[in-house]
C-alpha cells in the first residue's frame, strides 16, 4: 500500500512537472507572436516532441498507465498547437508543414500498426523501444550546441533553465520507472538525467563570458 502512494505520488509530481516543461513553449511562441516572424528558429524541436508524446500516448495506452497517457495527451496538444502558431509566422512553411507531415506519417504506421498486432505485449515493446530511441535523441539535441560551446569556452548558448528543467523531470520518470519495473521508461530517463548533468557541469567549466564581464564592471 505504502509503495502503491509513493508511485502516486511520484508519478503526478513527474507529470505537473512535466506538462510545466512543455508549458515553456507558450514562452517561445509568445515571443514569435511579439516579433511576428519565427526568425532563424527550427521547428524540429516541437515535431520531434510532438512525435514523442504522440508514442509515449500510444505505450501508455497500451500498458495501461494513466499517467503517462494523461501527461502525454497534454503534451500532444500542446505541441501541435506550437506548430500551428510557428506555422503562422515562418518565412518557411514548407519546411514545417513538410516536417509535421513526415511526423504524422510516422506515427500513422506505428498507430496502424499497433491497431492490427494481435499480440498486444509485442506491440507494447516495439512502441517502447522507438519511443524510447526518440525521447534519447530529444535529451540529446542540446549535444549538438557542444562544438560550439567547446570553441567559445563559453555555456551562454546553453539553455540553463531547459536543462534544469530536463534533469528533475528525467530523475522523476527515472524513479518512477524503477518503481513499476518498465526499462522503456528506465532507460531514456536514466540517459536524459545523465546528458542532462553533463551539460550543468559545462556550466562550471566554461562559465558564461556575460556573467565573468558583470564580475569585472
Amino acid at each position: 500500500m505504502v509503495s502503491t502512494e509513493i508511485k502516486d505520488l511520484l508519478a503526478t509530481s513527474a507529470s505537473i512537472c512535466t506538462i510545466l516543461q512543455f508549458l515553456a513553449g507558450v514562452l517561445v511562441c509568445k515571443k514569435f507572436v511579439k516579433n511576428g516572424t519565427t526568425g532563424d528558429a527550427s521547428s524540429l524541436a516541437f515535431v520531434t516532441c510532438y512525435m514523442s508524446c504522440s508514442l509515449w500516448l500510444r505505450y501508455g495506452l497500451l500498458i495501461g498507465d494513466s499517467f503517462v497517457v494523461l501527461v502525454n495527451i497534454f503534451g500532444t496538444i500542446l505541441q501541435v498547437s506550437y506548430v500551428i502558431v510557428f506555422t503562422m509566422y515562418s518565412v518557411k512553411k514548407s519546411m514545417t508543414l513538410k516536417q509535421f507531415a513526415a511526423a504524422t506519417c510516422f506515427l500513422a504506421i506505428v498507430y496502424s500498426y499497433v491497431a492490427y498486432e494481435t499480440d498486444k505485449e509485442l506491440a507494447a515493446k516495439y512502441v517502447g523501444l522507438i519511443s524510447c530511441s526518440i525521447t534519447i535523441l530529444f535529451f540529446a539535441s542540446p549535444l549538438f550546441m557542444l562544438a560550439h560551446v567547446l570553441r567559445i569556452k563559453s555555456s551562454e548558448s546553453l539553455p540553463f533553465p531547459v536543462i534544469v528543467a530536463s534533469l528533475i523531470v528525467s530523475c522523476q520518470w527515472f524513479a518512477y520507472g524503477c518503481l513499476i519495473n518498465d526499462q522503456f521508461i528506465q532507460i531514456p530517463n536514466f540517459m536524459g538525467c545523465i546528458l542532462s548533468a553533463f551539460q550543468l557541469s559545462l556550466f562550471l567549466i566554461y562559465p558564461s563570458k556575460r556573467v565573468d564581464q558583470a564580475h569585472l564592471i
